[in-house]
């Protein structure tokens, strides 16, 4: 009887890079001289988000998840040495696959991961071999109603501090996890617990502060995302939970207009859509990954 399971995180190491002098973080799994995946993760979150979906793609791929400087267990220098911008943010996650000598991948975009992967891939294209986009957000139709007072912040910060101040607070926290869900279950609340307590450390209302300013230039940037979309048209699987408040159902839709040839799934889930569906999640990349040699 074979011993070998589907899934096992047997395989999973986790590693630290120095990069232009910041400890970034990093988990790594599967057979190095597999297919790359490098997975992104979102606010406030960290590559813990993928800790049940990289055993599951471990199989077959090479999977790299790296935690973006201030946050999880990457290091969070001062805003005045590192700027926490996501041009920044991408040129560090990018120093970093160029150190572990990532040259084509696929890339998983989560949220905040989203602004950063666009940058690496429209400075490298030719890196980019496919797409799995889960709640990254590229359209204008896909923000949801609290985008409204963001940009409030956005046009004057010292005038609207609660915007901020609700943007990391603990409702917020867990409701990026539960709200939209049919099954709350499901949920594991040290997921939300645990990113309040890491919103919670001394420096990071400096650092989240000035993420959330810089997200204007991300909304800014989506007609050059978009016409990169057009005219690298790369294999695309877009994996939306379609009860996202922040992020919704439209702006999955949306894809459709610059890649015809995506696949689109809207999963009855939320903002972080792996909490409930990682399992659907994981056999849609692979199914989609499988149709295309790299």
């Amino acid at each position: 009887m074979s011993s070998s399971l589907e899934s096992t995180s047997a395989t999973t190491t986790y590693h630290r890079a120095s990069v232009d002098g910041v400890g970034v973080f990093y988990r790594e799994a599967g057979p190095k001289n597999a297919p790359t995946i490098v997975l992104l993760h979102g606010f406030p979150s960290s590559s813990r988000e993928f800790d049940t979906l990289i055993p599951l793609l471990a199989t077959r791929y090479h999977l790299i998840a790296p935690d973006f400087p201030g946050f999880g267990q990457s290091d969070a220098p001062k805003p005045s040495s590192y700027a926490y911008t996501f041009d920044n943010l991408a040129a560090t996650i990018n120093d970093l696959l160029e150190q572990v000598k990532i040259d084509k991948c696929s890339f998983y975009l989560h949220d905040y991961g989203g602004p950063v992967g666009f940058r690496i891939t429209l400075a490298h294209p030719e890196q980019v071999q496919a797409l799995v986009i889960q709640n990254a957000n590229v359209y204008k139709e896909g923000l949801g109603a609290k985008w409204g007072s963001i940009a409030q912040y956005w046009a004057d910060p010292k005038a609207h501090p609660e915007v901020f101040d609700n943007f990391v607070s603990f409702a917020a926290t867990e409701q990026r996890h539960t709200l939209g869900t049919s099954h709350p279950e499901r949920y594991n609340p040290d997921t939300w617990t645990d990113e309040y307590v890491h919103l919670s450390k001394p420096g990071q209302r400096e650092i989240q502060a000035g993420l959330l300013y810089d997200y204007r230039t991300n909304v800014a940037s989506y007609p050059a995302w978009q016409a990169w979309l057009r005219e690298h048209n790369p294999p695309t699987l877009v994996v939306w939970g379609r009860n996202d408040p922040s992020f919704i159902a439209a702006g999955a839709e949306a894809f459709r207009r610059d890649l015809p040839d995506a696949e689109i799934h809207l999963l009855d889930a939320g903002h972080f859509a792996l909490d409930e569906k990682n399992d659907d999640i994981a056999r849609l990349i692979l199914a989609f990954l499988a149709k295309h040699s790299f």
